[in-house]
């Protein structure tokens, strides 16, 4: 009997990267994520353009430089020669979440802006991480003289003042006044590659989900249960997914795997029902 080996699939490929915490790829999995959209894109390709980049700053870098220099130089180069800056397109334009457009455009969202920033950071021998601030990625560099939080969309340094005012709405949102405030230093934490990782792709969900598009929104949730495989409530999105292009059976096998694991979600109830419903023929 003669066997074929199957091709490994862009999602096989996507799940590899992110599949272990140490040494997680962050630009090459987030440039990964638009191969759903661009099958064809060369990701060698993506990467060696962000790596001229670093180099073309590597070479301006002074070899005493220190850590305020490097900061200072990084932004001027990003923001102003490079005119990386916010999106030109709404915030429904799945293009501004794709790494390989962001370099095009120089224009995306707040975290793909904030990935690329952290590559060339990291590349002059910045301490630099990401911040999955409320509603808008931010970036920081750890400095002698302490670290500064940069906005990647403008190269904004933000105070704490500026920074309490920004989380001002979100937390009045979640209930976090008065006697349950929290101060801003609990949302400043780095955030992990995979954690990015994940942002990005709820972004893309997110748009997905109100244009209605469920086969591009099923696509991003595969990969979101990848990334986030202890994640139930990932596994009932795609599970809603599943239900609504009418594949029945990987349907109720997401959504009676959230239910089993997550008995006393808010939703459950909901989510029994609809699982009754696709039982009974209804989806």
């Amino acid at each position: 009997m003669t066997w074929t080996a199957r091709a490994p699939s862009t999602l096989d490929y996507f799940a590899a990267l992110v599949a272990q915490d140490e040494g997680l790829p962050l630009l090459e999995a987030v440039a990964a994520v638009a191969l759903d959209e661009y099958p064809e894109l060369d990701l060698q390709a993506v990467l060696d353009d962000v790596e001229r980049l670093q180099q073309r700053l590597r070479r301006r870098l002074p070899a005493d430089a220190g850590g305020l220099q490097r900061l200072r130089l990084l932004n001027h180069f990003f923001f102003h020669e490079l005119g990386f800056g916010g999106r030109l397109h709404e915030d429904d334009d799945p293009d501004s979440s794709y790494l390989h457009v962001v370099l095009q455009r120089r224009r995306g969202l707040p975290i793909t802006l904030g990935v690329l920033w952290l590559e060339l950071a990291r590349g002059i021998g910045l301490r630099a991480s990401g911040i999955n601030f409320p509603g808008h990625f931010l970036v920081k560099a750890q400095l002698p003289q302490g670290q500064v939080i940069v906005d990647p969309c403008t190269g904004q340094s933000l105070s704490r003042e500026e920074l309490a005012e920004r989380l001002e709405p979100y937390k009045r949102r979640q209930g976090l006044v008065d006697d349950f405030d929290v101060p801003v230093e609990l949302f400043l934490q780095p955030a992990s590659a995979r954690a990015i990782v994940a942002r990005v792709l709820r972004n893309l969900k997110d748009i997905h989900r109100r244009a209605g598009d469920w086969p591009r929104l099923l696509a991003v949730a595969e990969r979101l249960v990848r990334t986030l495989p202890d994640d139930w409530a990932e596994r009932r999105d795609r599970g809603l997914a599943w239900a609504e292009l009418g594949q029945v059976r990987a349907a109720l096998a997401d959504l009676e795997a959230y239910l089993r694991h997550q008995p006393d979600a808010a939703d459950a109830e909901a989510i029994a029902l609809r699982v009754q419903a696709l039982r009974l023929g209804r989806p």
